[in-house]
């Protein structure tokens, strides 16, 4: 295996084509449809022309739903409601079509696919297809110990970087991203703190299922005693997830990279996207040009994270449940646009102005 060096991915990542933009921005100002009568539909079609590279804009025919899944050491201390080791029971409410993400995108008709990444159960208790890039059983408990080893954090990120180019190559042309984690949003917040120079109490929050106050003041303190531990590595992104990450996380963001090298257009979730993204953006500066926020989630880390990035969320409709939740409340609208900017006819001048 070669050495992964993360700064190629700098060099590698392109803006989305900004002459297509414009050229959107010309036709959009053509349309019958007076120009801002469709807010923000307006610059989510001009977004799809430029990831499209082309006018009029494709309809989303085939989107992706994507959850990496891992469980987190630091849930042992109880930060979360749920208990610590229960994302097995994510994924199999996933498979079994019994959540809310599975519910919505059956309605939608999108595919879900689940990556376990360090789910702690035994790998036999899941299927071989969601479990064939698992790096270790639960990451580390951050605010005492590395999340992961050296080793481990770059099998976790190739895995995410394969796994954009799998989606690539079979034609998925926008994914919806989210995670299926315990402890998830501990490691998250450690994250946008470290990366924001900012208090762990300024990014804590209560987690998709609130927390009560005492769990808040122990998620609260994990992610102080991480971000001590984070802070010296900070200049090497991959060592940033190892030690704080986790094996989910640092796969969501390889995965968030290979996709803008692939030019495939993802909508972020929760949080832990957010985070991901975050880290990403360090890693290549270009990347978030390939992105959207689908909601805000009330987390306040997400919301320092996509100010920085500068993603401004597509709804807010105060839903927490996390697990691509959001991100799928989010595709509808972004469908919306496509095939508004697709189909809506320009105007017909032909007839020339008229005279009274």
């Amino acid at each position: 295996m070669s050495a992964l060096n993360l700064d190629d991915f700098a060099q590698l990542i392109e803006r989305p084509d900004a002459g297509v933009r414009r050229d959107a921005e010309e036709r959009r100002a053509r349309l019958a449809v007076p120009p801002g009568a469709l807010g923000r539909l307006d610059e989510l079609g001009e977004w799809l022309a430029a990831v499209q590279e082309r006018v009029p804009v494709r309809p989303i025919e085939q989107p992706r739903v994507l959850l990496f899944a891992g469980d987190h050491g630091v849930a042992r201390l109880g930060v979360s409601a749920r208990p610590a080791g229960g994302t097995a029971d994510l994924v199999r409410a996933v498979l079994d079509g019994a959540s809310p993400a599975a519910v919505l995108a059956r309605g939608a008709g999108v595919p879900v696919r689940v990556v376990d990444m360090a789910v702690d159960c035994d790998p036999a208790q899941l299927p071989e297809e969601v479990t064939r890039h698992r790096v270790r059983r639960g990451s580390g408990r951050i605010d005492v110990e590395d999340a992961l080893t050296a080793q481990e954090a770059e099998a976790a990120f190739r895995a995410g970087t394969a796994i954009a180019d799998e989606e690539a190559d079979a034609g998925c042309d926008l994914v919806v991203l989210g995670d299926l984690s315990v402890g998830g949003t501990t490691a998250a917040g450690a994250l946008i703190a470290a990366l924001c120079g900012t208090d762990a109490s300024v990014v804590t929050g209560r987690g998709g299922r609130p927390i009560d106050d005492l769990a808040w003041m122990r998620k609260c303190a994990a992610i102080r005693d991480a971000l001590r531990r984070a802070r010296p590595v900070l200049g090497d992104q991959l060592e940033l997830l190892a030690t704080v990450g986790g094996a989910d996380l640092t796969a969501m963001t390889g995965f968030l990279l290979q996709s803008a090298v692939r030019k495939m257009p993802v909508i972020l979730d929760g949080v832990v996207s957010a985070a991901c993204a975050l880290v990403a953006q360090r890693v290549a500066f270009r990347a978030p040009d390939w992105w959207v926020a689908g909601q805000a989630s009330g987390e306040p880390a997400q919301a320092k994270a996509l100010d920085r990035i500068a993603l401004n969320p597509l709804l807010d409709h105060g839903v927490t449940a996390g697990e691509g939740t959001g991100a799928l409340l989010a595709l509808p609208l972004v469908r919306a646009a496509a095939a508004l900017a697709a189909e809506l006819p320009e105007r017909d001048t032909s007839a020339g102005p008229v005279h009274r």
